[in-house]
């Protein structure tokens, strides 16, 4: 579990614009401010 001012794990996500490519959350520290934000899917009953 993160607590407040924690770093977040480095993890890989498949770019919504290229498939093909991976973006790294690690390839954004130190250049730009990021959000992550986590919501279930608006059709599902959670």
């Amino acid at each position: 579990m993160l607590n407040i001012g924690d770093q977040a794990p480095d993890f890989e996500l498949p770019n919504h614009l290229d498939k093909e490519n991976k973006v790294r959350l690690s390839d954004f520290r130190g250049k730009k401010n990021v959000v992550i934000a986590f919501y279930p899917l608006d059709w599902t009953p959670v």
